[in-house]
């Protein structure tokens, strides 16, 4: 039988187990740099979005996020993108591209679907040895949230 998916979904697939196991550069293991995303990400909760879940990775960020009426998603994104990669290349004396270009979004089905989606990004750090329980990674919404 012939794959029912195709090869590019086994490619994202790869993509996301190495983000997960932080495999790779990890410019946000800082803390300072990471606190920089953290903080834009809250910046406009309530106002623009209402922020669900995130969880600031060293090597990448999960937003599980209701975008209001009028600000769609890619402009948050980029808005994100472009306030925190300013921030942290000024911070550490540098220039260039901060973030990849564009971002993988997925859409929530239902409330068992989200329910999994949080879980799975506040335990993002726990199944990469980062931490023993969510709540103790600071940069999430395991700990910030629920504290």
């Amino acid at each position: 039988m012939v794959d029912a998916l195709p090869a590019s979904v086994d490619r994202r697939r790869e993509i996301d187990a190495a983000l997960d196991r932080c495999d790779g550069p990890r410019p946000l293991a800082d803390p300072q740099a990471a606190k920089t995303v953290q903080n834009a990400i809250l910046h406009f909760d309530g106002d623009r979005y209402r922020l669900l879940a995130w969880c600031v990775m060293p090597n990448h960020v999960h937003v599980v996020v209701e975008a209001f009426a009028g600000f769609p998603l890619g402009g948050l994104v980029r808005s994100w993108k472009a306030f925190s990669a300013a921030q942290i290349n000024r911070a550490l004396a540098r220039r260039g591209a901060f973030w990849a270009p564009d971002y993988f979004d997925r859409y929530v089905r239902d409330e068992t679907d989200l329910a999994a989606t949080i879980d799975y990004v506040e335990n993002n750090p726990v199944v990469a040895g980062l931490a023993s329980t969510p709540g103790d990674w600071p940069w999430s919404s395991a700990s910030v949230m629920r504290a």
